[in-house]
């Protein structure tokens, strides 16, 4: 181990990813992260966590992080000796914001930063091994690269664009206090849909692109859905009204990832501070709107990605 790193503090963003009609193919990254510390030790395992989810995780070889990076560290031939792991969670668990994502690029990008045969992250093998590991390529990838990203199979495992969201518009996360596992979710898809509903979330997908990347004003049209919220209302019935309730007064609602939170896509308006929104018109519209119990998180969207904040090289 002589001159290799030794410890390396990695961020990863929070992500939501179907935005309504991308169902399973787009992500967008959220500027709220975890910070994982990891650091090779002489032998054993200590995993130390604050932030959410500290108190439910687990602390042994079954914590996510730890997984991920013990399967990247497979894949990259390497064994270090022993494993300290710290982590300052800000991202909320089982909320359809992309937790388990994060854990698992964080824990690939840990292994890929330490490993001292490693002279710099591939992306698109982190890619390729986090929808291995986790099987949601969507949230991975917007992970991975931050901005808004589409993803699709390609012939050796998932491939990924990224794209610039227009710097007007603002993302909202409203988190209620109940989880919903994703599996829970999937369940109560159908294994078929009509053909019109295919092709109505084809077009709704198309201009999501345009709405999300140069016209704002296409943003309520652009998230409607016919494929996969409405088929899960019985699992989270509160967030499905929500979304109605919004989307019936002019904002683009949509349930984020496999839910139970909402994401709202709102847009700089006339009279909104040019650099610090926040507090804009849209936002008090939803702010109005917030039913009791749940948070509102105003963000912004995360350009980078995940990142090693020590300074490790990072290649596409």
């Amino acid at each position: 181990m002589s001159g290799a790193r030794t410890s390396v503090r990695i961020r990863v963003p929070a992500t939501s990813a179907n935005l309504g009609p991308a169902f399973d193919c787009a992500g967008l990254a959220l500027s709220c992260a975890d910070d994982l510390d990891f650091t090779v030790t002489d032998g054993g395992l200590s995993v130390e966590m604050t932030g959410e989810g500290a108190d439910e995780l687990p602390t042994d070889e079954s914590h996510l992080v730890v997984r991920a990076f013990r399967a990247a560290c497979d894949e990259l031939g390497w064994a270090p000796p022993g494993l300290r792991l710290a982590t300052t969670n800000a991202i909320p668990q089982g909320r359809g914001m992309g937790s388990s994502a994060a854990a698992v690029v964080g824990g690939v990008f840990g292994a890929w930063a330490l490993c001292p045969d490693v002279g710099a992250i591939d992306l698109g093998a982190v890619l390729r091994l986090a929808d291995r590991f986790e099987g949601h390529a969507d949230n991975v990838a917007a992970c991975l690269h931050g901005g808004v990203t589409l993803v699709w199979a390609g012939d050796d495992g998932p491939v990924a664009e990224r794209l610039d969201v227009d710097p007007r518009i603002q993302p909202l996360l409203l988190v209620p206090g109940s989880t919903l596992s994703t599996t829970a979710a999937r369940g109560l898809l159908p294994e078929l849909v009509p053909h019109g509903d295919a092709s109505f979330n084809a077009g709704r997908s198309a201009l999501l692109v345009a709405a999300l990347t140069w016209d704002p004003g296409l943003l309520l049209p652009a998230t409607e859905d016919r494929l996969h919220q409405r088929q899960r209302a019985a699992a989270m019935p509160d967030s499905l009204a929500l979304v109605e309730r919004l989307r019936a007064e002019g904002l683009a609602a949509v349930v984020s990832g496999a839910g139970p939170s909402v994401l709202v896509l709102t847009s700089r308006q006339p009279g909104d501070d040019l650099v610090d929104f926040s507090d804009g018109a849209e936002v008090r519209r939803v702010a109005g709107l917030v039913p009791t119990g749940w948070r509102l998180l105003p963000l912004s969207v995360d350009g980078t990605g995940a990142r090693v904040l020590s300074g490790a090289q990072v290649t596409s």
